[in-house]
């Protein structure tokens, strides 16, 4: 026993000094992080070099690592927009060191989110443009995408009006195919969003609360988005969202109030005029020899007023983020309520989101868990009445007898509504009540695994999804005149989504410094399942008899897509890098002899900054030439199992009854078995640079694309399928271009700093083959207008831009006005018919110009962002649908107003062919400019910190085009929504 005892006793003993030495051994490192003007840095990142500890500055930018062996250690420091500093340390106890960052205005060594993993800037392959919260436009901003318009080279956003939460079309390098679509693929960290819209929300984006967004990583060339497949032809943008950081909790608080105005309207003739228009032509009657006279009206109404007013929005933010016993997380709330400038129009928006980072093992295994949902309750008024209150005529008031609301309409001698009379458009407004709510809730899990006994290795699993769900009712009373042949209206609508998906993939990155390489592989798979459940419900009138029954109560449209995919990069001497992606896709839609594509890329990258004759240049800063290749595929220009025979159910009149049952027809819809991918090749060169120690930075790319087998509906011989139109695979396209951007931070001191961003694209499309077999003179219509029944105006045709204008030149007086139905014998026949109409210009714009600047004095900042296009033209198709004599005094015997070019033409019929209806729509604006004022710390012992600002959007636009605006996606200027000038005072608090 005394032996025992003894051993005992020496054990303990020895593991009290053993705990002493290890005590002895191990130290810490405490330090403060600050910015070139001895602020602090809240967030910067403190690593030990060779190892995975590492943590982040607090609010007041001290770190502290504690645990560390004694000894000499080399800790590196980074910080998003600075260059990155390393210190040697010695630790011990009780060890300190301060660091202080210098600004890197060319960010080499920022780490750039990239498809499935990250990558240096410096080392980056692709065509990679990166837009950080900073950088962001200010204002009211309701959906991502604004954030970033104007600032990236060969990005078109374009918002398709000033409707609350309305979304945008975006455009990357011009999009590369005619039927499918031409929308990028949207990633919010690491969650894919699909390309279909939310029912009952104003625009799939409108779910999404800009304030919780970090950057814009946007992948223009196949190099960089190959490994995202099909769903990459149009390339791809990555949406970071805000995380948690270390120390104390951060609160923020911000507030964006607003208020929008109309900031024009359609130009249209006065009562004055009208009244004057029809006093001067009494020869002009109706029924028989009645005069226009005793119908006008004693009001002056100016109807665009009528249905517009300033709009009130106010959007506020809370959030918090910070570290809970070594947690790091984020939580946010928003509530936004945007009034419309065309009255009724409302948006109601409340979001969360919640992110936690743990970091288990030593750091070997890091968890992002992300949430996100909002809550959207919209308001819809009919923006029919937008069309309406331009024609509608001026001399009437907006009120009249009560048999319709108690609002002026059109009637025949009879009293009964006039059916060819447009609506009054303040009751198409009132008396209609349309409205929806949506809910979208969408997250993931990601779990990335170093292993221990191969650190290098990396797991990644990521299994997410995205849920939508929309309900919304639109009502007519039975006495409004909009619907007054059904005694009003009621109808329901609803829809569901559920997307999920599963990714999982293994990456191994290594440097072997005997060789002077490192070599970054990556393999993974993917699974997606989307399915779409479209309700249908009967139709009553405002008196609740039923007027439809659908045949099917619900739709599910759902596709799946399986994918294999990889990654390899090798760098040599860090000055060459050599990188190759492949993709193998497999998707539902396609048969199973044409459901797999494969989606390979390469490229190569040399870095002439690294050679040793300019190691020591004190000029040349960054010099990088990129090489690239690949293929990209798009299956979205298809529904759900087209390449089988579907049958189609006919309107409730085509039913046969068998007994006292009523049974539909069945009619077939023409199918292609082998329907294939669409495919986009693309060759990209690229040239970075940079000078004066990055103060001026920028690149330069170069691209072609080409896409074969496009997925186009054409038509076919009646009698060869069981229609006579057929989506098949049929076509080509090429698409060439050049990009610039160029960044110059032109002064940079303590008390003042003024930075300039200037980029530029040039982007041509041409559409190279449209039939099974080449036939140079072949076409397919590509868009309709508004008021010629069935007339085709824009087409896809061979050696054209897509969307071209088909139209006849006209022929002018040597006044320079045109003369009505005179056009030009193009084919000089003697004859004018269709052989005469030529192909003129385009809505794409040949060349597009984004500027922004940013101008600092001590704690104030101005900013601005302006925006070009040049070479785009647009169809004033309200001209030419309202501005003719018919039209004013129209035969069906009511006066109606007309746009003001009818006083350049005095047209008595509408022309709607003429190419004099295609006009320039080359364009400057100023989107946006701001003032702020940062308050700093508003003690010496808080930690509260203020920032005001005022801010202007959509300032000017300066135009030829005197329509309401220039910048249409269609081409076609119809019934726009207008967009709003906008002036916000915001408010942000931190604690």
């Amino acid at each position: 026993m005394k032996v025992f005892y003894l051993l005992k006793q020496g054990l303990l003993m020895l593991l009290i000094f053993s705990a002493l030495i290890v005590k002895a051994q191990t130290g810490s490192v405490s330090g403060k992080v600050l910015d070139e003007t001895g602020q602090p840095l809240p967030g910067a990142s403190v690593i030990v070099k060779g190892t995975t500890r590492s943590t982040s500055t607090d609010a007041n930018g001290d770190f502290k690592l504690i645990g560390l062996t004694n000894g000499s250690i080399t800790l590196s420091v980074s910080f998003i927009g600075y260059q990155t500093l390393d210190k040697a340390v010695t630790v011990s106890a009780n060890a300190t060191v301060n660091f202080q960052l210098v600004p890197d205005a060319q960010k080499l060594n920022e780490v750039v989110v990239i498809g499935y993993g990250t990558a240096e800037k410096k080392n980056l392959t692709g065509s990679i443009t990166t837009v950080n919260s900073k950088d962001f436009q200010k204002g009211t901003i309701t959906t991502p995408e604004q954030l970033i318009q104007g600032k990236v080279a060969g990005v078109n956003i374009i918002s398709g009006g000033g409707s609350p939460g309305g979304g945008s079309t975006i455009r990357i390098r011009g999009g590369a195919s005619l039927n499918a679509s031409n929308d990028p693929l949207i990633v919010v960290d690491g969650v894919p969003f699909s390309g279909n819209s939310i029912g009952n929300a104003p625009s799939p984006l409108s779910l999404i609360n800009p304030n919780d967004i970090e950057t814009f990583t946007v992948l223009k060339d196949a190099n960089a988005t190959a490994i995202y497949g099909s769903r990459a032809s149009n390339g791809v943008i990555l949406i970071t969202t805000k995380k948690g950081s270390s120390g104390a909790p951060q609160i923020t608080f911000s507030t964006n109030n607003s208020i929008a105005t109309v900031a024009k309207k359609v130009d249209v003739l006065s009562a004055a005029q009208i009244r004057d228009y029809v006093n001067a032509h009494p020869e002009v009657t109706y029924d028989d020899g009645k005069s226009f006279k005793s119908i006008l009206g004693g009001a002056n109404t100016d109807w665009q007023d009528e249905i517009y007013r300033n709009a009130f929005t106010t959007d506020n933010n809370l959030s918090i983020a910070g570290t809970f016993k070594g947690l790091p997380y984020r939580v946010s709330a928003g509530y936004l309520n945007q009034d419309g400038v065309l009255i009724r129009g409302n948006l109601k928006r409340a979001t969360g989101a919640i992110t936690v980072s743990p970091r288990l093992f030593q750091d070997h295994l890091k968890i992002d868990l992300n949430l996100k949902g909002a809550l959207t309750e919209s308001q819809y008024p009919n923006d029919g009445a937008i069309g309406n209150a331009i024609q509608f005529d001026p001399t009437q008031s907006v009120s009249g007898p009560a048999t319709y609301g108690g609002y002026f309409e059109w009637l025949r001698g009879d009293g009964s509504l006039n059916p060819n009379a447009p609506r009054n458009p303040v009751a198409l407004i009132r008396l209609q009540d349309n409205h929806g709510n949506a809910a979208r809730s969408f997250g993931n899990a990601k779990f990335d695994y170093s292993f221990h006994f191969l650190p290098e290795l990396h797991a990644n699993l990521n299994l997410g999804y995205d849920v939508s769900k929309g309900y919304g009712s639109t009502t007519v009373p039975p006495f409004a005149a909009q619907s007054f042949s059904t005694l009003g209206s009621a109808t329901n609508r609803k829809n569901t989504e559920v997307n999920k998906f599963s990714e999982f993939y293994l990456n191994y990155a290594k440097t072997v410094e005997s060789i002077k390489s490192r070599f970054d592989v990556t393999a993974g798979y993917g699974y997606y399942d989307d399915a779409v459940t479209n309700y249908n419900y009967n139709s009553y009138n405002g008196l609740g008899t039923l007027l439809t029954t659908p045949v099917f109560p619900f739709a599910v449209e759902q596709n799946k897509l399986l994918s294999y995919y990889g990654r390899f990069t090798y760098t040599l001497a860090d000055k060459y890098i050599l990188s190759g992606t492949m993709r193998a896709d497999a998707s539902s839609k396609f048969s199973a002899d044409n459901r797999w594509g494969y989606f390979p890329s390469a490229a190569f990258t040399w870095r002439v900054v690294g050679e040793e004759f300019l190691k020591d240049s004190k000029v040349i800063s960054d010099l990088k030439l990129r090489l690239s290749y690949g293929q990209t595929g798009n299956k979205d220009g298809i529904g759900n199992y087209d390449y089988l025979a579907k049958y189609y159910a006919n309107t409730n009149q085509g039913q046969y009854q068998v007994g006292n049952t009523f049974y539909n027809y069945f009619s077939p819809a023409a199918y292609d078995p082998d329907l294939k991918w669409e495919t986009t090749t693309t060759y990209n060169a690229g040239l970075d640079y940079g000078f004066l120690k990055g103060r001026l930075y920028g690149s330069i790319d170069a691209y072609f694309k080409k896409t074969k087998d496009l997925l186009s509906t054409i038509n076919i011989p009646v009698g060869t399928n069981f229609s006579n139109l057929l989506t098949t695979n049929v076509g080509n396209m090429e698409v060439k271009g050049i990009e610039a951007s160029l960044n110059f931070v032109a002064i940079q001191s303590n008390d003042i700093t003024w930075d300039f961003g200037f980029n530029a694209a040039y982007n041509k499309r041409k559409v190279t083959n449209l039939t099974l077999n080449p036939d140079p003179g072949s076409k397919v219509g590509a868009g309709d207008i508004a008021g010629g029944t069935g007339v085709t105006l824009k087409y896809n045709a061979v050696n054209q831009l897509p969307g071209s204008f088909f139209v006849y030149k006209q022929v002018y007086n040597a006044s320079g006005v045109p003369l009505e139905g005179v056009y030009e014998d193009l084919n000089g026949d003697g004859v004018i018919n269709t052989s005469d109409q030529y192909f003129y210009k385009s809505p794409d714009p040949n060349f597009t110009f984004g500027f922004n600047t940013s101008f600092t004095y001590k704690n104030w900042t101005a900013t601005t962002v302006l925006r070009a296009n040049l070479g785009n033209y647009v169809y004033d198709n309200v001209s030419s649908n309202f501005g003719v004599r018919s039209n004013i005094l129209s035969p069906s015997g009511l006066i109606n107003n007309a746009s003001s070019d009818f006083l350049n033409t005095n047209f008595q019929t509408n022309q709607y062919m003429s190419d004099y209806y295609v006009k320039n729509a080359s364009f400057l604006k100023m989107d946006n400019v701001g003032l702020s004022y940062n308050f700093g710390k508003l003690s010496k012992t808080g930690n509260t910190t203020m920032r005001i600002s005022a801010n202007c959007q959509n300032v000017f636009v300066v135009s030829k085009y005197k329509g309401l605006d220039p910048e249409l996606i269609t081409g076609i200027d119809y019934n726009l929504y207008p967009r709003p000038r906008t002036y916000t005072l915001g408010l942000n608090v931190g604690f």
